[in-house]
């Protein structure tokens, strides 16, 4: 084991746990996908995500957070992206965050940020302008992921074993 792998192997071991999950959701607009993000009272630039509620499934909390936090009623779950983790401390505590991203569509433009929980502003986006945007580097990764799917890339393929 890599001192990094002992490294994570303890942090991780001091760390709350929490999970949650959330959705890359896109529209199309003259045929081209658009994005929809979310911006928090900190100015960064993310995806709609949230806390599981008691015994929920991952992709059912994806859905009731977009909802929620954008104000889209008529969403689709299109599938699983990926699920990322990171570390932050808050209020002193290490907190070991695990999020599952969904991809979703929907044909609505109009959103509505919940400002109840800190949501600033939504914005609709081409796959450029996203990326830019987005705060975070693992979030970026997320989009790369749904963007590839969107354009119906099979992620699962080895590009080294050719056609």
């Amino acid at each position: 084991m890599s001192g990094n792998a002992r490294r994570q192997r303890k942090r991780s071991g001091q760390a709350t746990r929490e999970t949650s999950a959330g959705g890359i959701v896109y529209r199309l607009h003259e045929g081209e996908p658009h994005f929809l993000l979310i911006r928090d009272s900190y100015r960064n630039w993310g995806f709609p995500k949230g806390h599981l509620e008691n015994e929920e499934q991952p992709a059912a909390a994806a859905l009731r957070e977009v909802q929620e936090e954008t104000g889209l009623a008529d969403v689709t779950l299109d599938g699983e992206i990926d699920t990322i983790d990171w570390f932050f401390r808050f209020r002193g505590k290490l907190v070991h965050k695990v999020c599952h991203f969904f991809l979703m569509r929907t044909e609505t433009e109009r959103t509505t940020p919940q400002r109840a929980e800190g949501i600033t502003a939504c914005k609709w986006a081409p796959f450029d302008e996203a990326t830019r945007l987005v705060s975070y580097a693992n979030a970026r990764d997320v989009l790369q992921r749904a963007h590839a799917m969107v354009q119906g890339v099979d992620l699962t393929r080895d590009p080294a074993a050719g056609p």
